[in-house]
This record gives structure tokens, C-alpha cells and sequence, in this order.
């Protein structure tokens, strides 16, 4: 779906906000992609974020899916907006074994003031990409009303 951004300087705004989180930095992030609706970041493998298998820990995957999601939704609000999750529901499908994660998110619904998000977080090993985990989100739009 095409989605209009209500600010136009959607990309600095989402960068900044990405740029201030301490755990995106801790754990390696990085903001690939940031369109109107839609969001890709991305996690590159670390033994200090693995689980007892050394798996990805399903927090590292879940992080991307909220995060991911989270980000495809601000692209979209207005510029004196923040933004929370209120939910999101994750479905691991497969243990999160490779190099990297990548999680791509898209915005379903765009609403006043809920929006809900769809997350795939895809493991890439061997440079074959697996889809490991799938979230649905919702989030609300926080307006700073105070000048209004």
C-alpha cells in the first residue's frame, strides 16, 4: 500500500530517534531502510546475543520485530509525534541460526491514532535468507498538543 508520510522529513526524524536508542547500539543494529510504511534493520550475528544453543536469543528477534514495526509506523506520523507499542504478538517459527538478522516491517493499518504493523525477521546463513519469526504490532501515535 502506498502511504503518504505527514512529515517530510520523515527519514531524519526516524534516523534520530534510531540514533538515541542505546540497545539498538548494543547489540549492533543498523537502520537500513526507511520509506513511508515501511522499515528494514538489521543485526549482525554476536556470541553475546545468543541463547544456550547459540541461537539468536528470541530478545534480539523480538527487539527487531518491535523495532522494525515501530519505525515503519513513525515514518508515517506527524513531526511533533512520538510513538510506543501497545502490543504485538511474535510467532518464532524456526531458531534463529546464521550471520544475520534482518527484519523488514511494513505498516497494515494506518489509523488517527493506532496503527498495526507486520514484522518478518528473516536469518540469513550462508546467504540464504530463512524466515524465523513473524509479528503482528500495534502502536500509538502521541501527539504534542501543547502548541495547539
Amino acid at each position: 500500500m502506498a502511504y503518504i508520510p505527514k512529515d517530510e522529513f520523515y527519514k531524519t526524524r526516524v534516523a534520530e530517534s534510531f540514533a538515541r536508542q542505546a540497545f539498538m547500539k548494543t547489540i549492533g543494529a543498523s537502520l537500513l531502510t526507511v520509506e513511508p510504511g515501511n522499515c528494514v534493520i538489521e543485526v549482525p550475528f554476536s556470541p553475546e546475543l545468543t541463547q544456550q544453543h547459540g541461537f539468536f536469543h528470541a530478545g534480539v528477534v523480538s527487539t527487531l520485530a518491535d523495532n522494525s514495526a515501530g519505525y515503519a509506523a513513525f515514518s508515517l506520523m506527524h513531526a511533533d509525534s512520538s510513538i510506543l507499542t501497545v502490543e504485538f504478538k511474535l510467532n518464532l517459527l524456526t531458531p534463529a541460526e546464521g550471520e544475520r538478522l534482518i527484519a523488514r516491517a511494513e505498516v497494515l493499518k494506518y489509523g488517527k491514532t493506532l496503527t498495526v504493523c507486520r514484522s518478518d525477521v528473516f536469518v540469513i546463513k550462508n546467504g540464504v535468507e530463512k524466515l524465523c519469526a513473524a509479528a503482528q504490532s500495534t502502536l500509538i501515535e502521541l501527539r504534542n498538543t501543547a502548541d495547539q
